[in-house]
């Protein structure tokens, strides 16, 4: 080994086919020596390996002691490529936090989305450390790890982020990776528009002949330009006198969002605990929580007498502080830490209940609390949101 690579850091490059037993052949040969092994790093791409690592040669090498010829002869007989090249020393870099950018497609993820995705973090001076393709078979999900510069404008950030991931209807979630990213302990919907497609309200509005008032003031209410309260007051007095037996026809026909029983069954498979906190009525809540195994179910309850609905709401409102409350004491109540909660919903109703949840996701929402939500997902089906969990296969619980 020539005598001017002694006290050096020197970092090899090794690639070629994998296959088991490689990082530890060569790893034998740096553990027979002086030298120290200072970083590293690996992945594989199509089968393909790219392993680095960087040592540090000791001043105190005797004639035995050939690291590098030892490592070329093994890379070799290993039918990989070895380079190897001096390095200085690391410098302290300015201090940055680790976060996962996650992309999730339901067609190919395409180089014009990758392109515009890594232009935007380049632009912010977000590093990246590494790229995973997290979908088993096809190429339409990455997990992006990256060093993102503390006091970065996230704002701007995530306005670009948007904009690019409608532009490419690829859903992209930036999570911090720390240890809550992946023990998530809780999960709560909203009902209306989240685990159903539709607003039971505006049924119930159609089986009494005033659909189109109704839908009037759910589209603002939604949209976060009227009061909830004064608006579900204002709505529900207008079902009086609807026969309470049509509140089981419309249940009958209820569309599920799609991917909701797939994901449920997932997460409930692996230990996760499911609520649903509605804005709307507890005769659909508490049986969707029946059909899908939820363990908590929170929303109004309309006022019936004689077999017919008074047009009243019974009790306190569910509304926007009311469901944040809620997530706070389910919480509590099963001994979970708020940064272990996953809230999902689609309204402006909603947005409290995102902002309490440790990730709060807009789930197909409207383009005002897409923009003010944490995160969104407005492209995919409910299994979609898996990735943002980190389960990133779960097929054999499906």
């Amino acid at each position: 080994m020539p005598k001017e690579l002694n006290g050096k850091d020197v970092l090899i490059k090794v690639s070629g086919p994998d296959h088991p037993g490689i990082t530890s052949e060569l790893m034998s040969i740096i553990k027979k020596t002086n030298n120290s092994l200072l970083d590293m790093g690996q992945s594989v791409t199509h089968g393909l390996l790219s392993l680095s690592f960087v040592i540090n040669i000791a001043n105190e090498n005797t004639e035995q002691d050939h690291v590098l010829k030892d490592l070329l002869f093994a890379a070799n007989n290993l039918n990989l490529t070895l380079d190897y090249k001096v390095v200085e020393p690391k410098a302290k870099s300015q201090k940055t936090e680790k976060f996962i950018l996650n992309c999730v497609s339901v067609e190919p993820l395409s180089a014009a989305f990758v392109c515009d995705i890594s232009t935007i973090l380049s632009k912010h001076g977000i590093n990246i450390k590494r790229i995973d393709k997290v979908s088993p078979n096809e190429f339409k999900s990455l997990e992006i790890s990256t060093q993102v510069p503390i006091g970065m404008n996230w704002q701007e950030v995530k306005a670009e982020l948007l904009k690019t991931s409608n532009g490419h209807q690829v859903d992209v979630a930036f999570l911090k990776d720390d240890i809550f990213r992946r023990s998530k302990r809780l999960i709560v919907f909203d009902m209306d528009s989240t685990l159903i497609q539709t607003e039971v309200i505006d049924e119930l509005a159609d089986a009494c002949g005033v659909g189109d008032e109704i839908r009037k003031i759910t589209e603002e209410a939604m949209n976060g330009e009227i009061d909830f309260d004064e608006s579900l007051i204002k709505r529900v007095s207008k079902l009086k006198g609807l026969e309470a037996s049509k509140m089981k026809d419309i249940l009958d026909s209820l569309p599920l969002t799609p991917g909701v029983e797939d994901f449920i069954h997932t997460i409930k498979t692996l230990g996760y605990k499911v609520a649903v906190i509605s804005g709307g009525f507890t005769f659909f809540a508490n049986a969707l929580k029946e059909k899908l195994g939820l363990d908590y179910a929170f929303a109004n309850e309309l006022e019936i007498v004689n077999g017919k609905l008074t047009g009243n709401v019974v009790g306190t409102i569910i509304n926007a502080e009311q469901k944040a409350l809620l997530v706070k004491l389910i919480a509590q109540q099963e001994s979970i830490s708020l940064e272990q909660v996953v809230a999902i919903g689609d309204g402006a109703n909603d947005l409290p209940m995102l902002a309490t949840a440790g990730l709060g996701i807009a789930f197909h929402a409207k383009e005002v609390v897409k923009k003010e939500a944490e995160q969104h997902m407005s492209h995919g089906p409910m299994t979609s949101i898996l990735y943002f969990l980190g389960i990133t296969d779960s097929s054999e619980l499906l």
